[in-house]
């Protein structure tokens, strides 16, 4: 399960970067023809608005996969196991729920979609731009899935991923300092 972990992380680190950098290049050379040669792009921000849509779902899933969304882990570690382990499965069904919804409304989007095209780029068809929606929910289930056991074992140490990355940080400064 691990090992299918590292590998939708790094999946996703290179398609959100991926993302991320073609949306620099989509801005950069929008300012560039709109200052250097006084001419804009008209799909500019049509583009840039879906590369923002996709950093977002995919950034998210990738969020999910290292639990680092928002939350209160500290609230739940401050609780007993038996309540800890009760809030976390309240919280991980809501999570599970909206984005089943989401994955479904992103789903059912794309049908009603049919043929139609962005307004600025014809040959573009809706459905690839929106399909994100079910493709991004769905990865960040499967990434609460995979993140799961991880997120069990800690909180029932007592332990958050914060507590536990800062002790990562501190050995590894360690370990340096005595390379030296």
């Amino acid at each position: 399960m691990r090992a299918l972990a590292r590998l939708l992380q790094r999946l996703l680190e290179v398609i959100t970067v991926g993302l991320l950098i073609t949306l620099a290049g989509v801005v950069i050379s929008a300012v560039i023809a709109r200052k250097g040669f006084n001419s804009s792009f008209v799909w500019y921000d049509e583009v840039a608005s879906v590369l923002l849509a996709w950093i977002t779902f995919y950034g998210a899933a990738y969020a999910a996969l290292r639990r680092r969304h928002l939350g209160f882990e500290g609230l739940i570690i401050a609780c007993p196991p038996a309540v800890r382990m009760t809030l976390f499965v309240v919280s991980e069904v809501i999570v599970y729920t909206v984005f089943v919804i989401f994955a479904y409304a992103g789903w059912f989007i794309l049908q009603v979609l049919g043929s139609e095209t962005l307004v600025s780029l014809r040959w573009v068809p809706l459905w690839f731009t929106q399909s994100v929606v079910p493709v991004g929910a769905a990865l960040f289930i499967v990434a609460q899935l995979l993140s799961t056991p991880d997120t069990v074992r800690r909180l029932m140490a007592g332990r958050s991923a914060e507590d536990e990355e800062i002790a990562q940080e501190i050995a590894k400064a360690e370990a340096a300092k005595e390379r030296r």
